[in-house]
C-alpha cells in the first residue's frame, strides 16, 4: 500500500541511530553498510529522505506520553487497579523525575535529531536558507523538521511549564545530556557556522560557543516558534503522491495544513485570537473539490467511526502513521484493551461515559416564555451518542467482547423510566474500557494510528475563538459568537459566507436540530441528564460575557465528546482556567472523578497553577 512507508520502516530505527549519533560525514556517506540496493536508494535524495522518516519514528515515541499527561491528568481518564506505579503518580499528581511518562528525553532526542538534520541541509543545500531561491524539496524537507522541532518544545512546554533551550548546535543527546548536566557554561568546540553566502561560494568556518542554560516558558517558545514558522519557513511537506499515488501520505507527514494548525494552536494557547483565527481559517476555509476539511457528509453518522480506522485527508491533517508489518507499534491496545495479553491500565471515567449517555436527541419543549419555570418536556427523544460515543469511543466489555449497542441503549431507556436496577444489570461485570485505539483492530495487532490534528479539532478551536473575538464595527464593538454556534452545531455560518456544504460537529452526528442543538440565550433550560426533564434555568440576560462563559463551556464539552482520549484534554481545561484567570474551574472539574475522601485533596492542590506543571527542571 505505502511502498515508502514500508521501506522507511526498516530503516527508519538505524537511520534514527545513525542521525543523532554519527557525524554528519559519516551520515551522508553513500557507502555506509547497508543492506539495501545502494544504487537504487542511497542516492543523493533518498539519504535525506530516509532521515527525515528516522525523525518521524522520534516523533512516535512520543505518542503514549502524550496521551497519558494530556488526558489521565484531565477528567475523562482514570486508573485501572492494574495501573503501573508511573500511571498511578500521574493520577495522584505526584509526579517523580523517575517517572517514564514524565520524562523528557524523547522530547531532547526529537530536538537534537531534528537540530542534526537542519544543520545538515543548511550546510549541503544552504539555498533552504534563501528566501528567494525557487522551493525545491529539500525546502519542504527543512520545513517539516522545523514544525517538527517546533511542536517539541511546544508540547514539552506545556507539559514542564519551562524547557531549556537546545541550542542548534546540540545535535545529539549525549551532548544535550551533557549541556543540562553541567554547572557550567557549556562549550561546544565543534560547533560550525555557515557563512550565509554559502550558497554561492561555500565558505564555512568553525567557531567554539559558550552556551548558557536557558529556559523558555511558554510564553517565550510559543514567540520563539511561531516566528520563525512564519519567516524561516519557505514549504513543508513533500509530495510522494506524484510516486506511489497515495494521496494519505500528505497528511502522515508534516504538511502546509499541519503547519496552520500549530502556528494557530500556539496562538490560541498564548491568546492572540485574531492571529489564531487566520491560521484556523486557511484549513476551515480551504476550497476543494472533495470538501477537504469541511464537515459535509463524509463522516457523518456511522461513517464518524471512519475516522479511526483509515487515514483520509479529507478529516486529517496530521496522522502519525503506525502499522505491525512493518514493525511500527505502539501501547495504546496495552493500556487500554482488557483482552489477553493486554493489561488494561487505563479506562474512562463515570464523567466521561455520561457526556455521551445523557446527550438527548429529537426531544421537544413546551416553551413559556413569560415563565420559564413553566417550561417542560414534550417529547422525550432519544438518549445517547451512538455514533461518536458507544462503540467507538468507549464500550462496555465482558470477556473482551462489547455488550451490542442496542443492549446500551435499552439500559439508557430504563434509566430514563427510573429504572435503574434493571438498566445496571445490563451492564453488570463489564469492563468500561476506552475503545478508541481498539475497535477496528485485532487483538495483537497494537499499531492504531495517532492523530496529532484533524479537522473537527479545528473548527472547534475556531469556535472558541470566535466566542471571545471582539472587534470594533460602526463605531460598536461586536463577537462572532453566533458563527460559533455555527460552526459547532449545523455548519450553517459556512454555507451562508461561501455556499459550501455543511453539517458541523454536532450535526454530523445527528444533534443539531431546534432543541438538541447547543443554544445559548437569554434563557437557557437544565435538563435531568436520565430522563431529560427540566430542572431548572439559567437567565442570562443583559449579560454578554455571561453568555460567553456559557457558550464556552458548552464549547468544551462537545470538544470532550469528539476528541476524547486523544491527548489534549488537560490542556483545553488550562487553557480555558487561564483565559478566566480562575484556577479553579480545572481544579473542580478534574477533582470530580476521584472518590469522595480525595476530592477535597486534588482540588486544593489543583488550586496552584503550579502544580499543573511537571517541575521537571526546578
Amino acid at each position: 500500500m505505502r511502498n515508502l512507508k514500508k521501506y522507511s520502516a526498516i530503516v527508519f530505527a538505524f537511520l534514527a541511530s545513525v542521525f543523532v549519533f554519527s557525524s554528519c560525514k559519516d551520515f551522508l556517506n553513500p557507502e555506509q553498510e547497508v543492506n539495501i540496493t545502494e544504487d537504487k536508494l542511497f542516492d543523493d535524495w533518498y539519504e535525506y529522505r530516509s532521515a527525515e522518516m528516522g525523525l518521524y519514528g522520534l516523533q512516535q515515541k512520543l505518542v503514549e506520553q502524550i496521551v497519558i499527561l494530556g488526558e489521565l491528568r484531565a477528567d475523562l481518564l482514570t486508573i485501572t487497579p492494574n495501573a503501573d506505579a508511573d500511571m498511578i503518580e500521574i493520577y495522584n499528581f505526584n509526579i517523580s523525575k523517575e517517572n517514564k511518562y514524565a520524562s523528557p528525553t524523547n522530547f531532547f532526542k526529537l530536538i537534537s535529531a531534528s537540530n542534526r538534520f537542519l544543520r545538515v541541509l543548511e550546510e549541503q543545500h544552504p539555498e533552504v536558507l534563501d528566501q528567494n531561491s525557487p522551493v525545491t524539496n529539500y525546502d519542504r524537507l527543512y520545513g517539516e523538521a522545523l514544525c517538527m522541532r517546533a511542536w517539541a518544545y511546544f508540547n514539552a512546554v506545556r507539559i514542564y511549564g519551562k524547557v531549556p533551550f537546545i541550542h542548534e548546535s546540540l545535535t545529539t543527546i549525549d551532548e544535550v545530556e551533557n549541556f543540562l548536566a553541567s554547572n557550567e557554561p557549556y562549550i561546544d568546540s565543534v560547533h560550525i557556522i555557515f557563512a550565509r553566502d554559502g550558497y554561492y561560494n561555500d565558505t564555512i568556518y568553525q567557531e567554539p560557543v559558550t552556551l548558557e542554560k536557558q529556559y523558555y516558558d511558554q510564553d517565550l517558545v510559543i514567540d520563539y516558534f511561531t516566528n520563525e514558522l512564519e519567516t524561516k519557513l519557505k514549504a513543508v511537506g513533500v509530495n510522494h503522491y506524484i510516486d506511489n499515488n497515495d494521496n494519505t501520505w500528505e497528511v502522515s507527514i508534516w504538511n502546509e495544513h499541519a503547519r496552520n494548525a500549530l502556528l494557530g494552536h500556539m496562538f490560541l494557547t498564548q491568546g492572540d485570537l485574531k492571529k489564531a483565527a487566520t491560521y484556523f481559517e486557511k484549513i476551515t476555509r480551504l476550497s476543494t473539490d472533495n470538501y477537504r476539511y469541511q464537515l459535509d457528509a463524509s463522516f457523518s453518522f456511522d461513517n464518524w467511526r471512519n475516522i479511526f480506522i483509515n487515514i483520509d485527508n479529507r478529516e486529517h491533517i496530521f496522522t502519525l502513521w503506525f502499522n505491525k508489518s512493518n514493525f511500527q507499534q505502539n501501547n495504546f491496545q496495552s493500556i487500554f484493551d482488557p483482552r489477553e495479553p493486554h493489561q488494561y491500565m487505563l479506562k474512562p471515567t463515570r464523567q466521561a461515559v455520561l457526556k455521551w449517555e445523557t446527550l438527548w436527541d429529537n426531544y421537544s419543549l413546551n416553551v413559556n416564555n413569560a415563565n420559564p419555570s413553566r417550561t417542560r418536556l414534550n417529547q422525550k427523544g432519544l438518549p445517547g451518542d451512538f455514533y461518536r460515543g458507544y462503540g467507538v469511543s468507549y464500550a462496555y466489555t465482558i470477556n473482551g467482547e462489547p455488550i451490542n449497542p442496542n443492549q446500551v441503549f435499552s439500559a439508557l431507556y430504563l434509566k430514563s423510566e427510573d429504572d435503574f436496577k434493571t438498566a445496571n444489570l445490563i451492564t453488570a461485570g463489564a469492563d468500561t474500557v476506552v475503545w478508541k485505539y481498539s475497535f477496528y483492530k485485532n487483538v495483537f495487532d497494537q499499531d492504531a494510528n495517532f492523530i496529532v490534528y484533524r479537522a473537527a479539532g479545528i473548527h472547534l478551536w475556531l469556535a472558541e475563538v470566535y466566542t471571545w473575538w471582539a472587534f470594533e464595527r460602526s463605531g460598536g464593538v461586536s463577537t462572532f459568537t453566533t458563527q460559533a454556534l455555527d460552526i459547532a452545531n449545523d455548519g450553517r455560518y459556512y454555507e451562508i459566507s461561501d455556499s459550501r456544504e455543511q453539517m458541523g460537529v454536532r450535526g454530523r452526528v445527528g444533534f443539531a436540530d431546534q432543541f438538541d442543538k447547543i443554544s445559548v440565550g437569554n434563557i437557557n433550560y437544565v435538563h435531568d441528564p436520565f430522563n431529560n426533564k427540566v430542572l431548572d434555568y439559567i437567565d442570562l440576560t443583559g449579560s454578554l460575557e455571561a453568555k460567553q462563559l456559557y457558550l464556552e463551556e458548552q464549547l468544551l464539552e462537545e470538544r470532550a465528546r469528539e476528541l476524547a482520549f486523544e491527548g489534549e484534554r488537560f490542556y483545553d481545561l488550562m487553557r480555558v482556567a487561564k483565559r478566566r484567570n480562575d484556577p479553579s474551574f480545572l481544579a473542580e472539574i478534574v477533582s470530580e472523578k476521584y472518590p469522595e475522601g480525595k476530592q477535597q485533596e486534588i482540588y486544593n492542590l489543583l488550586l496552584d497553577e503550579n502544580n499543573w506543571y511537571i517541575n521537571y527542571f526546578e
